[in-house]
């Protein structure tokens, strides 16, 4: 628990208003606040306007669109990152949420640190077993609480396992438009395991989830760990808001991929394996911005050769 959670900050447990990601969502909030963002976008009278729901699903919306890191918010006022423009934009890489390298990137940035969506990280990060039942993963949660003094009830708690599970496990006897909707459910990640409310967590290859986004997320994991020269294989797979607990590959599928960052990146970040040490060296920058752009454009390499 102290290792995934070193940084100093409040956890928060709330604020969806119990609704889960929806897939639409992102698209409709970058065309209200594109072009002119204003204080009144997600309050009730122009949510009603703007998006035809009430004021509890705008400010939903409101907390997915900042937590997806799509959005920011600035003087109470919330546009577009430049991330966001680039692929929410009618002429960006994907505007509807349609392709899987946007739905990874959302989930990165839900699971890959606490600040906003605290019980996405615990889960990912802090969990000891592949398998979980709710009530185990609650009583983790408040003994965190407690432990950092935080403010949180058992029922706030409850409500938020309950939109974790919501927005990340397939229903497949979905019979309405609100259980059939969660974007992060489309990654397969959660799964119901047994009888009982027991779920697991799917770890694997994932050869849906693009080398750019595994790049991008190697790139702000590498710098949250001080942005050293040279980052260990280890660290890439098991530490705390890694790529490799975050997106739950294997340690294979994980070596597999650093191993061609060296064509990904044109020489800016290499591979080396000597006297049982791996690890990758970071011998150029890199742009964010440019490592996912690799994820939509298929042969792109970024980067310098040295």
């Amino acid at each position: 628990m102290r290792d995934a959670f070193t940084t100093d900050f409040r956890g928060q447990f709330a604020g969806h208003e119990t609704f889960p990601l929806r897939l639409l969502w992102l698209k409709k909030a970058y065309d209200a606040v594109e072009g002119g963002a204003v204080t009144g976008t997600f309050q009730e009278q122009d949510a009603i306007a703007r998006f035809g729901v009430g004021r509890n699903m705008a400010a939903s919306m409101r907390y997915w669109a900042l937590a997806s890191r799509l959005f920011e918010e600035s003087d109470r006022l919330i546009s577009p990152t430049d991330m966001g423009r680039l692929v929410l934009a009618d002429g960006g890489f994907d505007p509807y949420v349609e392709r899987a390298a946007t739905v990874w990137l959302c989930h990165w940035h839900v699971a890959s640190t606490p600040a906003m969506t605290t019980t996405a990280y615990y889960a990912f990060n802090a969990l000891a077993a592949i398998e979980f039942d709710p009530s185990t993963l609650i009583d983790e949660l408040l003994a965190l609480v407690t432990a950092r003094g935080w403010r949180a009830t058992r029922g706030t708690l409850k409500r938020d396992v309950e939109v974790f599970l919501r927005s990340y496990v397939r229903r497949g006897d979905a019979l309405n438009e609100d259980a059939a909707e969660p974007l992060l459910a489309e990654l397969g990640l959660v799964r119901e395991a047994r009888l009982g409310g027991w779920y697991e967590f799917v770890r694997g290859p994932k050869p849906n989830l693009p080398d750019g986004v595994f790049a991008y997320a190697l790139a702000e994991f590498w710098e949250r760990q001080g942005g050293s020269t040279a980052i260990s294989a280890e660290q890439v797979c098991y530490a705390p808001g890694s790529p490799g607990r975050v997106f739950k590959l294997d340690e294979d599928s994980v070596i597999t991929r650093l191993m061609r960052l060296d064509d990904l990146t044109n020489d800016a970040w290499q591979w080396t394996d000597t006297a049982g040490l791996r690890q990758i060296q970071r011998r150029g920058d890199v742009s964010p911005l440019a490592l996912i752009e690799t994820a939509y454009v298929t042969g792109r390499a970024v980067g310098a050769a040295t």
